[in-house]
């Protein structure tokens, strides 16, 4: 079987072992956003279950489905995710990186493409890509899009993006278990033709620590819908 191209000709891969609070992963993502040369590849943990919602989600609706864990808006769009037992993970694409210039649902599509591929890679051979798309409710997971990744019928893989002039951050989530190194590897090798492993660096945690202060942790933001 041929190999398909990978998406960037160069990746930062950053597995952040540290288990954070919502506030502060979504700020990490739109720190490392801002300075995202080449594009960056993310792993990150919870620090206790939580469910992110959505841009344009209403509070109320997120409330309800979270119950009594905690909850943070996330700046791209898409729906409610819990998480907690996924592995989570994001891309920050700069706008000078060549991959910026495709369309967002090609990016959309290529990254899952690369995220069945390496469940494949691992041994879970029902992992497909979906074809079609029919909205049930505002719970992401009840609601498989084009290029979301299914197993068994069951959707495990989903992503929301947000696109501005200075790039375009994509963050998944992976519902299922076992997925370990070597999945992680398989990801970002599938995604990036040279891999760059870095951590986070201690400039960029400071500025995500404000942003998540000022911005992600506020009543404001949590309730703007």
């Amino acid at each position: 079987m041929r190999k398909s191209k990978a998406v960037f000709s160069e990746l930062t891969v950053i597995d952040d072992p540290t288990p954070r609070p919502g506030p502060l992963n979504m700020a990490i993502d739109e720190v490392l956003l801002s300075i995202a040369r080449p594009a960056t590849l993310r792993f990150y943990r919870w620090n206790t279950p939580s469910v992110s919602f959505g841009y344009f989600v209403r509070f109320a609706e997120a409330c309800a489905i979270a119950g009594n864990r905690p909850i943070v808006r996330r700046w791209t769009g898409g729906g409610i995710v819990p998480h907690g037992q996924d592995l989570t993970y994001s891309i920050m694409i700069g706008s000078k990186d060549a991959a910026f210039a495709l369309a967002s649902k090609i990016i959309y599509q290529r990254v899952h493409l690369a995220l069945g591929s390496a469940l494949r890679e691992i041994g879970i051979v029902s992992a497909l890509v979906q074809t079609e798309a029919t909205k049930i409710s505002d719970a992401c997971f009840v609601n498989p899009v084009v290029s979301d990744v299914i197993e068994n019928g069951r959707k495990i893989a989903g992503a929301a993006q947000r696109k501005t002039r200075n790039g375009l951050l994509h963050q998944g989530s992976i519902q299922r278990g076992n997925l370990d190194e070597r999945f992680r590897n398989a990801f970002a090798r599938l995604l990036g033709q040279r891999i760059v492993e870095q951590g986070i660096g201690t400039d960029v945690l400071h500025a995500a620590e404000e942003l998540a202060i000022t911005k992600y942790a506020t009543v404001d933001w949590l309730r703007r819908c």
